[in-house]
């Protein structure tokens, strides 16, 4: 199925006023369906999430498992399964993305679309992270989300590797500084092992 994401491209647009921004999101809304496919919480159930980062502490971890019992597994951006399916499973039932240009035209099932409203990103920036930092990774964001969709979550792939290099688990790394850029990893870091410590999430913290 081909869909045209013309509301999109009018919104990426470089100075759009403020009047084709409104009807612009009106029609992509209308596009998304009112509510996901996500079972609801009971008294007599658990709903557990598993939110996969992209560290490259994931190597070697043996999670993969661990990651496809859960009822949610969430990734992010580039994460990719094939061929680490050992340490990060191979289920996926949302994956969440940051930014980017998107074409014209594009092969995707609408219904399986959700649109995150641009002051969650603010309210994540501002609450959790106290403004540090630029703005909030897309794995951060992804756990926020987590937590307000979950009764229990397991979080795996975050943090620096033992040199202090944010590395992907899918690459050889050649820059031996590679740090964060824009968003805080050290605070959203802090963060993790936070909420870890008060047993709101359960951290898993590879290898």
């Amino acid at each position: 199925m081909k869909c045209v994401f013309s509301p999109q491209k009018r919104i990426q647009s470089r100075n759009p006023t403020f009047s084709a921004y409104k009807k612009a999101v009106k029609e992509m809304f209308q596009m998304i369906p009112i509510s996901a496919e996500v079972e609801a919480s009971s008294p007599d159930r658990c709903r557990t999430c598993a939110v996969v980062g992209n560290s490259v502490n994931l190597k070697k971890s043996h999670y993969g498992p661990l990651v496809d019992f859960q009822d949610v597994v969430i990734r992010m951006n580039q994460g990719r399964t094939k061929g680490f399916e050992a340490d990060v499973g191979t289920r996926t039932t949302h994956h969440v993305m940051s930014y980017a240009p998107m074409k014209s035209k594009i092969k995707a099932n609408k219904d399986l679309v959700m649109v995150l409203n641009p002051s969650f990103m603010r309210y994540v920036h501002e609450v959790w992270l106290q403004k540090k930092g630029l703005y909030p990774s897309t794995g951060f964001m992804a756990l926020v989300l987590a937590l307000h969709i979950c009764d229990e979550v397991h979080v795996f792939g975050y943090g620096a590797d033992s040199d202090g290099n944010w590395s992907h688990y899918w690459e050889e790394l050649r820059n031996k500084k590679l740090k964060t850029g824009g968003h805080p990893g050290d605070t959203e870091y802090a963060m993790i092992k936070e909420l870890d410590q008060h047993r709101i999430i359960t951290f898993y913290r590879g290898w």
